[in-house]
């Protein structure tokens, strides 16, 4: 038998058709690896595929309901997008949309009340991408002046902001909860001044175009400010930004903020646009960890982000569909699934977009 080794070899020139074609692929070969996982559980994938695809983006309710799903996921698509372009990886987006939540259903509670519509939403924003910036900031901090994984910790702060939140409803009788409601803890309803109007008769609202407005507002930081350039610098290598002076630290703080931030507006939108409330249960949907999926597929573009979010939106949105499939009532979960293994492929995708397989043998007297 003759040996080989096996290596990861860094590709010398890399053209711009792999750097398209990456996330397209990714994805077909997700949709492929949830059709052997269909025909094992005795499912037809072209069936569930279709109903996908119809439930999401062929009717009017449809489309405005899948927007409306990506309204936060390109949020949270951003705040990881953000922090991946520096090499950071935020995982706690989830976290950080929990306290926007309850930030945001603060000042909606306290402070919007006798302001005009577009004041009141404005202060539940403003709120909201606080309180995601300040559970953002422990993370950031132990980051820059320690060298603490900023993995484990933005995870941790996850767990601890989701158990916050359910004592604030569940477990206290905090200014969030409302008294009078006597069978079920709930939150407090935020007044009409502090919601994103609807449009017509579908649940998509507003906060669509806020949403698409802060993704531009992104680009352009990253684009044509000198923040962006040092985020840029220090991304690709710390090293060559202290020999041209970059403050890194600072750097790397203002992105784990600016990362918070837009987690925390994820939440407020979520408030101030679906749930009206602290809601707990209506929250947990994971969507911060499906911001990393968005970002990963969009390539931390800003643009992509909203075409992949709207993509991402719709496969959430289909879950439910498909249990009311005629003869076949596929698992919600199979959604879930879908999103898990495009993840997968997406991140091998990079990695051999970047690298190749390198097969050398090695003759007799070596390998001895």
């Amino acid at each position: 038998m003759i040996p080989f080794r096996i290596r990861l070899e860094r590709r010398l020139e890399r053209h711009w058709w792999q750097t398209a074609a990456t996330p397209l692929l990714s994805i077909l070969a997700a949709l492929a690896a949830g059709a052997i996982f269909l025909l094992i559980e005795g499912f037809n994938p072209l069936t569930v595929y279709r109903e996908l695809f119809e439930a999401s983006f062929t009717s009017r309710y449809g489309i405005t309901d899948s927007l409306t799903i990506a309204v936060p996921l390109i949020l949270t698509g951003l705040a990881a997008a953000v922090a991946f372009r520096m090499n950071l990886f935020n995982i706690g987006a989830e976290g950080q949309l929990y306290l926007g939540a309850i930030f945001g259903s603060w000042a909606g509670l306290a402070i919007a009340a006798d302001l005009p519509t577009i004041l009141g939403v404005a202060a539940v924003l403003i709120a909201g991408a606080v309180g995601g910036a300040l559970w953002a900031a422990p993370a950031a901090v132990f980051k820059a002046y320690f060298g603490t994984s900023e993995i484990i910790t933005t995870l941790m702060l996850t767990f601890i902001a989701l158990f916050l939140m359910r004592y604030l409803i569940f477990g206290s009788k905090s200014y969030w909860r409302d008294p009078e409601v006597t069978n079920f803890p709930q939150g407090k309803k935020i007044p009409p001044t502090a919601r994103f109007e609807l449009w017509s008769d579908t649940r998509l609202h507003w906060g669509l175009v806020a949403a698409i407005g802060i993704a531009l507002l992104v680009w352009a930081i990253i684009r044509f400010t000198s923040l962006g350039f040092d985020m840029n610098v220090v991304g690709s290598s710390q090293n060559a930004a202290r020999y041209a002076g970059i403050p890194v630290r600072r750097t790397v703080i203002v992105a784990l903020l600016m990362s918070g931030a837009l987690g925390g507006l994820a939440g407020a939108t979520e408030v101030a646009g679906r749930a009206y409330a602290l809601d707990p249960n209506g929250l947990e949907l994971g969507l911060g960890f499906t911001g990393i999926v968005v970002a990963a597929l969009a390539r931390y573009n800003p643009f992509a982000i909203i075409l992949v979010a709207t993509f991402l939106g719709g496969l959430r949105n289909a879950g439910v569909a498909l249990q009311g499939l005629p003869g076949e009532r596929v698992p919600v979960e199979v959604s879930l699934m879908l999103q898990g293994v495009i993840l997968l492929f997406a991140i091998g995708g990079e990695i051999f977009s970047h690298y190749r397989l390198s097969m050398t043998r090695l003759n007799t007297v070596a390998a001895a």
